[in-house]
């Protein structure tokens, strides 16, 4: 499922590009938005309590669509 960037909240879980790799990110902080990007801090971790080793930030244009993560499709890989 796809969200435009403007849409996006704290807690919502996006497939990004975080250390060098494409892959699941929870939001955790909006840190900056401006008429042109949105500025997010998430992390890889999926735990409550983030490890700021596994955060990193990351930048949208406002009208960027976004993938959400799909945790079921990564439950149904290992049943």
């Amino acid at each position: 499922m796809n969200i435009q960037a403007l849409d996006i909240k704290v807690g919502d879980r996006i497939i990004a590009y975080c250390k060098n790799k494409r892959q699941p990110c929870t939001v955790q902080r909006l840190l900056d938005s401006t008429p042109n990007t949105i500025t997010l801090k998430v992390s890889t971790c999926t735990r409550v309590h983030y490890r700021e080793s596994a955060s990193c930030v990351i930048q949208f244009h406002r009208e960027a669509v976004v993938e959400m993560a799909n945790l079921n499709r990564s439950l149904s890989k290992t049943i």
